[in-house]
């Protein structure tokens, strides 16, 4: 009797007891493939800089690759790794994508470069020597707008002696040729006026030129005009390119938004 009473409460535990709940699967949202996510972003990310609203970070494709050590262009794939690690070692999401804030960063970085050492090498003397006709994109140009600062002159002419040898360039080439070096104040507002709609980036009141050590040198397409299409041509020439890779070398550091713009802070000793 004992035996068929503990049956008979084994059984309607197992009738009353429920069924096992089979939980529906949760779906996380897929995530967004970092390379297709950055050949859009690359023409069609908006940001705002100098006032005005920019689109995209084509044109600075080779600062970025320099600046991780990966080549957007000719390994997407190991950018997006790279720029994960990069992300990462600099407090961003790593999301190996180049969205705004990422971007925003590495023009901060760029521009932090450009400003350090400004100061210091403001109260230095001003030292400044005539450059030669021939180192000019115009061999015309007048003698007075011919100066530039003496270590910038030296170091420049040691950077174009190996981009000469480097890039093949002959005698006839314009490329990395002197467009404007020192200016004066009353110059460059002679400049402001002649192209009022040239942007407070362009044409600066408080202008890098001043100090005889930033450069604008000859790096393909219209020389100094920032529309995006200008801009994405010369960053394709062998000229840019290989300053990208070699200019600081020679103590020279670039202003990111203007590819033909470099301006001279000595070379740092380690």
């Amino acid at each position: 009797m004992a035996h068929l009473l503990a049956s008979f409460v084994i059984l309607i535990a197992i009738v009353v007891s429920p069924l096992p709940r089979l939980d529906t699967p949760r779906h996380e949202p897929a995530r967004p493939d970092p390379s297709v996510e950055n050949a859009k972003l690359r023409y069609e990310l908006l940001w705002n800089f100098g006032g005005k609203e920019q689109r995209g970070w084509a044109i600075y494709i080779p600062l970025i690759s320099e600046m991780v050590g990966a080549d957007a262009d000719k390994e997407p794939l190991r950018f997006t790794q790279v720029l994960t690690t990069w992300q990462a070692n600099n407090q961003l999401p790593a999301t190996g994508i180049l969205e705004r804030d990422t971007l925003m960063w590495m023009v901060g970085m760029w521009q932090d470069v450009r400003f350090r050492e400004r100061e210091r090498l403001a109260l230095l003397p001003l030292e400044l020597v005539t450059g030669r006709s021939d180192e000019f994109y115009d061999p015309e140009r007048e003698e007075e707008l011919r100066q530039l600062e003496v270590e910038t002159y030296d170091a420049y002419k040691r950077m174009y002696a190996a981009a000469k040898v480097d890039l093949g360039l002959d005698a006839d080439s314009q490329f990395l040729k002197i467009i404007s070096a020192y200016r004066t104040k009353a110059y460059q507002e002679k400049l402001r006026k002649e192209a009022p709609k040239a942007g407070r980036g362009a044409l600066a009141v408080d202008s890098p030129h001043f100090s005889g050590r930033a450069l604008d040198l000859y790096v393909g397409a219209e020389p100094v005009t920032t529309k995006d299409l200008n801009r994405l041509l010369q960053i394709n020439t062998p000229a840019y390119r290989w300053l990208v890779k070699n200019a600081h070398t020679y103590g020279f550091v670039p202003y990111f938004y203007e590819p033909w713009h470099w301006e001279y802070q000595g070379v740092t000793k380690q």
